[in-house]
């Protein structure tokens, strides 16, 4: 398994949200890319990125910051937040970025989404951010139609590859990761799975490990200093 440390960037910073909440904005690092670079140090060979004012806005506000962490750490990025076209999915690609992840058009575009996986392929990952059992989009700030298993039933049969998996009730509060879930998931679809929201110690990661999951994300535990960057990677093997 494969861990992704989180810069989740807002106004040119590296924050943490708790719960996906505006309002509980925590700011660490005023230069993400030398956060990047830390993590590069630390033995991290992927990265996971959020441009929290696109998935806020539905435009991309970050793409230099994207391309400086992309092209001064050699690190594989996979960026997400507010894409909704195929032009920017390019921009993205062309930067620097290994991967792009589609959230809410993934949910709301089916045209969208199938026209980037027939051109990009497994350079396409799809994030599934769950709230009481339904998949979110905009931000987590509504909740759409789908039961996390239609959705991931239709993005499996669509030919998506990687699912980056987000409990929003765990993300950011420090109470551990939501292992049944991604257990069952893991077991019901044959996909690269990405746990995300509250790995907040070694024991989650070692759990998720254990399942076989593809990777995990560690954003605001690693923050805090809860836990060890090169620690959870050499568990996580």
């Amino acid at each position: 398994m494969y861990i992704y440390p989180a810069i989740d960037l807002y106004g040119g910073k590296a924050v943490r949200l708790y719960k996906g909440d505006y309002a509980q904005m925590t700011v660490y690092s005023e230069d993400p890319v030398s956060v990047a670079k830390d993590f590069a140090r630390q033995g991290a060979t992927y990265i996971h990125v959020v441009d929290l004012e696109g998935a806020e806005k539905g435009t991309p506000a970050h793409l230099d910051i994207v391309s400086r962490i992309a092209k001064e750490t050699g690190l594989f990025v996979e960026i997400g937040g507010g894409i909704r076209a195929l032009e920017t999915v390019e921009k993205y690609l062309q930067s620097g970025a290994s991967r792009v992840i589609l959230g809410t058009s993934a949910v709301t575009d089916e045209r969208f989404l199938k026209a980037a996986l027939e051109k990009y392929g497994e350079k396409i990952a799809v994030g599934a951010d769950i709230a009481d059992g339904r998949i979110a989009i905009k931000g987590w700030k509504e909740k759409s139609g789908y039961t996390v298993d239609e959705f991931f039933a239709k993005m499996q049969a669509l030919g998506v590859k990687t699912m980056i998996c987000t409990d929003i009730s765990k993300d950011g509060a420090m109470k551990g990761t939501n292992l049944g879930l991604y257990s069952a998931l893991s077991k019901k679809y044959a996909l690269d799975l990405i746990a995300s929201g509250g790995v907040s110690s070694l024991e989650d990661v070692k759990a998720l490990a254990q399942m076989g999951l593809h990777g995990a994300i560690v954003g605001k535990a690693y923050y805090i200093g809860a836990i060890s960057l090169n620690e959870a990677i050499e568990v996580a093997k």
